[in-house]
């Protein structure tokens, strides 16, 4: 017992109900201790969608704030009546506890406007279905610069960037913008509060956001 007060470590019991930690010190043990203390083994389901069509993508523009198109609208309607009857439900009709996340932009905003709210008892306690909760950290990359711009605009202003682009789209970071290596460390808060999550979890965002998002918990390499 003395000789194991010395020695660093992290015991899960019980399925991540119960944690021991002893001499935990560092940057990396530090993170390790946080991540375990976020998961458990208690199955869930994610769900990932992009927002509808944004007023930027029928002008082929990078970036930007922009509302919904007509299509997106109608894409956006169509994603809420999937949710009622997938996702508020259980197999036998019941309404069980389900989540929404949303980036903080207008076009995931309006996507996920048309889903309902309703309220429930579960466990003793008032569930609000589906209440959005809004994350920065699920913004779409941000291109800097080029926010705003079509492909050809910046091929035209950028022409050395396109190129570096194309080279390595991974580590590729826009002038004053992102890359795919920042939003990793962007979105390791998000994934770690993922893995604590016990409900069906839906996440409107972003073509990259949900890339890395998705890579992450297939376990895919970088």
């Amino acid at each position: 017992e003395q000789h194991e007060k010395q020695l660093s470590f992290i015991k899960m019991v019980d399925g991540g109900r119960q944690f021991t930690m002893n001499n935990i010190r560092g940057f990396l043990p530090s993170r390790m201790a946080q991540f375990l203390m976020n998961m458990h083994v208690q199955p869930r389901s994610f769900y990932f969608t992009r927002h509808g069509q944004s007023e930027y993508n029928l002008k082929d523009k990078v970036g930007g704030d922009s509302g919904l198109s007509e299509k997106g609208h109608a894409f956006a309607k169509a994603l809420a009546e999937w949710v009622k009857s997938n996702l508020m439900r259980d197999e036998h009709g019941t309404p069980q506890p389900t989540r929404l996340w949303t980036s903080s932009m207008k076009r995931c905003l309006e996507t996920a406007k048309y889903i309902p709210h309703s309220k429930f008892e579960s466990d003793g306690v008032e569930w609000i279905q589906m209440r959005p909760k809004v994350f920065r950290n699920l913004d779409e990359l941000y291109a800097g610069e080029c926010d705003g711009m079509t492909y050809e605009e910046i091929a035209q202003h950028f022409p050395e960037e396109v190129a570096q682009r194309a080279r390595n789209k991974f580590t590729y970071r826009y002038p004053r913008g992102e890359s795919y290596t920042d939003l990793i460390a962007r979105l390791e808060p998000i994934a770690h509060e993922m893995e604590r999550q016990r409900e069906p979890l839906l996440i409107v965002a972003h073509q990259a956001i949900l890339r890395v998002l998705y890579a992450y918990f297939m376990e895919m390499p970088r």
